[in-house]
């Protein structure tokens, strides 16, 4: 354990400023010890450019049907008002990636590397939730908030805002060790801290592979994708009964999620191994038989994707999206 206590501070905002530094540098340390890649640290405070660039997405109608997205745009930009005793976010990543390679069977569909394993939700969040229970233990009074893509905020922007990465052309994290394949989380905290200021510059450059390489031209200019035109969004968020025909016509053997951008992207030649066990593939996972999803049931469902990122999609989104690959094997 990090050799650091705070046990004679009576409340959080009697720490001083060398304090400060050494809970910090422990934060981080334990945060490493619980199993997260990257992680840092800033101050709590509204995203004000990047609310006005929300708006803007969400006015074009680049959301779709998430809906979810324009509710409450404050909160969504500012911490503090989802906890009101927030001073702090420390923001984490963790590698997810892992070997495995899709199979070429055309009676299997394409996953998404980021579903293979246990959900995201679960593993970041618990190790999140240790991380508090440690803070809690060195700082009497002590409170935070854990936050992993389910509570309205950011992700992406304060794991910028935190020196972990920068946002790609294809609009997600990349980091220099990991490239994209990293899930991100946030613990808001009621205490000062020291803050990190540097930031990763932006080195995609004039590359454009993500935007060439996507088959529905859903990034329709660098740093922007239109939700609408997304296979990952449309084999997971979108609930209609079938896929717009722009969509089904180049699935290009996507059952749920799309990883052609991330596939593509240079700087995911620096692929590393994850160290989460619960990340690595669950069976059937990478590639999964679509007469199996078809016979499922409501039980049969609930029990195989128990734990999974996949029971986003629903039943009746994963056979439709099952629907919609056999119909374009038999074109």
């Amino acid at each position: 354990m990090p050799a650091f206590q705070m046990m004679q501070i009576a409340e959080p905002s009697q720490i001083t400023t060398a304090d400060r530094t050494g809970l910090s540098r422990a934060i981080k340390e334990q945060a490493r010890r619980v199993g997260f890649d990257k992680i840092g640290i800033v101050r709590a405070e509204a995203l004000d450019g990047e609310r006005e660039r929300l708006r803007e997405w969400l006015a074009r109608g680049y959301q779709g049907e998430m809906e979810w997205m324009a509710r409450n745009p404050e909160k969504r930009t500012d911490p503090r008002k989802l906890f009101p005793q927030a001073h702090s976010v420390i923001v984490v990543a963790l590698n997810y990636y892992t070997p495995e390679k899709h199979a070429g069977d055309p009676e299997t569909g394409k996953v998404s590397r980021y579903a293979w394993g246990d959900d995201y939700h679960e593993v970041v969040g618990s190790k999140l939730h240790a991380l508090l229970a440690w803070i809690e233990e060195q700082v009497p009074h002590a409170a935070g908030k854990v936050c992993v893509d389910i509570q309205p905020i950011m992700d992406k922007a304060w794991a910028v805002r935190a020196g972990l990465g920068w946002i790609g052309k294809h609009t997600n994290l990349i980091t220099e060790e990991y490239g994209s394949w990293v899930f991100l989380g946030e613990l808001l905290l009621n205490i000062e801290l020291e803050y990190d200021r540097d930031q990763v510059e932006d080195h995609c450059g004039t590359c454009t592979l993500c935007i060439d390489a996507c088959p529905t031209s859903a990034i329709g200019e660098p740093y922007v994708v239109d939700s609408n035109k997304c296979i990952s969004y449309a084999t997971i968020e979108l609930r209609a009964p079938e896929m717009p025909p722009a969509i089904t016509e180049n699935l290009e053997g996507w059952f749920y999620g799309c990883d052609i951008c991330q596939d593509v992207c240079p700087w995911n030649r620096f692929e590393t191994l994850t160290t989460e066990d619960r990340l690595h593939p669950r069976p059937g996972s990478v590639n999964a038989n679509l007469s199996e999803i078809l016979e499922l049931t409501p039980q049969s469902y609930a029990e195989r994707f128990r734990g999974s990122a996949m029971k986003r999609a629903k039943l009746a989104g994963l056979q439709r999206n099952a629907r919609a690959l056999l119909r374009n094997r038999e074109r």
